[in-house]
């Protein structure tokens, strides 16, 4: 196990209509072309809620409204571990559509095909606790 103190990552799952808004990674980045629920680090003194609104702006050019708080849980990628922080939002009133700003592509999809996609290791756990 990895003895730096964990990376405080937060995530965002997008409800739409029975979907939820997946992200695929940049080939040039760690975990290249895998998939994701958008979101990324916490910056020091920053509230996980005020984190996630401000990397979705960055990351899909829209703003969310935070539903809730999945629990939270640590992840170890062998060479950093991450206490990832999942959010279940929806995007606000009056916000642009989603863009794949940071990303590759974006697909909306539903929670059952969620296994058709090759998501990061970290996202696995979100994507049990979400289905409970």
């Amino acid at each position: 196990m990895n003895q730096a103190a964990p990376v405080p990552v937060v995530c965002a799952l997008i409800e739409r209509d029975g979907r939820v808004l997946l992200a695929q990674r940049p080939a040039h980045k760690h975990l290249p072309l895998k998939w994701e629920f958008p979101g990324g680090k916490v910056e020091p003194a920053e509230d996980p809620a005020a984190a996630i609104v401000r990397e979705i702006r960055e990351e899909l050019g829209c703003d969310i409204v935070i539903a809730r708080l999945l629990p939270p849980f640590a992840h170890d990628y062998g060479t950093v571990v991450i206490t990832m922080i999942p959010f279940v939002c929806a995007l606000a009133q009056g916000s642009a559509e989603p863009a794949a700003l940071e990303h590759v592509a974006i697909a909306w999809v539903r929670p059952e095909e969620f296994a058709q996609y090759d998501l990061a290791a970290a996202d696995l756990p979100v994507v049990a606790s979400y289905q409970r």
